[in-house]
């Protein structure tokens, strides 16, 4: 029996990891792939403050030795369920189960699909998730990047000092990440922007080899078909929350993110939320942290009641 399980071993995750202990009480923390989640896949980080251009992997490693060596225990298991009985909770995984006086889950969420043909049969065949992951298997290559967020941004600025030729395409006339990271590509003579377009088909037979857009009818001058020789598509649209399973233990939104608000509370009495699968508008490292120390404050509050 542990006073509390977290679930998901991200940067949310290990922060309240680290604030549960910093309160003397036992946790365990369930991860069903590698600790640290997708920022390790970033090979250097501008926005977390006190460690300017830190990789996610070094980052990550260093939370999770503080975590570990404060006392938390980490399990590389998969979660299944987790039911309340009674006060307490019973979280079931793939090898067995587990008890908590509380659960905060920080499950973070999963890249999201462009949802054309053949884009799942060409997964590593030209199309990929992670530009630090493939970007090397393109140097004097050409790609395209398709989203207007700041990943989408990050990985044509990565990608620009690798590739011949980076396209970066997005459904509107603006991007919404960084202003500094649109700058920045305006100056590299090998990206071009391809506004108001999205994927309709991925060319190619056994791998890429082109990617043929369409008007998304957000932006006026683009008004026909374009296709652009590429031996690389870097998806990069957003992202899925990981919570379908909880759906029967916490109120989900419409996106799938649980319902909560800045306390981390959620809809069961006993669990908590932090990270980027929370109902929250900025989805970053610094607030994926701060919600780990806020849910780990109401879940030792909540066993203390």
């Amino acid at each position: 029996m542990y006073d509390v399980v977290i679930i998901g071993a991200g940067i949310a995750g290990l922060t309240a990891a680290i604030y549960v202990r910093r309160s003397n009480k036992t946790v365990l923390v369930l991860e069903g792939q590698a600790y640290g989640g997708q920022i390790i896949n970033t090979l250097q980080i501008e926005n977390w403050p006190g460690d300017y251009g830190v990789s996610g992997v070094d980052l990550m490693q260093k939370i999770y030795k503080q975590a570990t060596e404060l006392g938390a225990e980490v399990e590389f298991e998969e979660v299944e369920v987790v039911e309340k009985v009674g006060e307490d909770f019973v979280i079931k995984t793939e090898d067995g189960e587990y008890k908590a006086g509380a659960v905060i889950l920080a499950v973070g969420a999963e890249d999201k699909k462009l949802g054309i043909e053949r884009e799942t049969e060409l997964a590593g065949r030209g199309v990929s998730y992670c530009a630090t992951c493939d970007g090397a298997f393109y140097k004097g290559k050409n790609v395209a990047v398709i989203g207007g967020g700041n990943t989408a941004l990050y990985d044509a600025v990565y990608l620009a000092d690798i590739a011949d030729k980076v396209y970066v395409v997005h459904r509107r006339d603006e991007f919404r990440g960084d202003a500094v990271l649109v700058e920045k590509l305006k100056r590299k003579e090998n990206v071009e922007f391809v506004l108001g377009y999205v994927p309709e088909q991925i060319l190619g037979d056994d791998k890429v080899a082109g990617v043929k857009l369409a008007p998304s009818g957000k932006v006026d001058s683009a008004t026909s078909e374009k296709i652009l020789d590429v031996d690389g598509i870097f998806v990069a649209i957003g992202k899925k929350p990981a919570t379908e399973k909880f759906a029967e233990l916490v109120k989900l939104d419409e996106d799938g993110y649980i319902v909560a608000s800045e306390d981390c509370k959620t809809s069961c009495d006993g669990v908590y939320v932090a990270g980027d699968c929370r109902t929250k508008d900025i989805r970053q490292l610094v607030t994926a942290a701060a919600d780990g120390a806020v849910a780990a404050d109401a879940a030792v509050n909540y066993l203390s009641k």
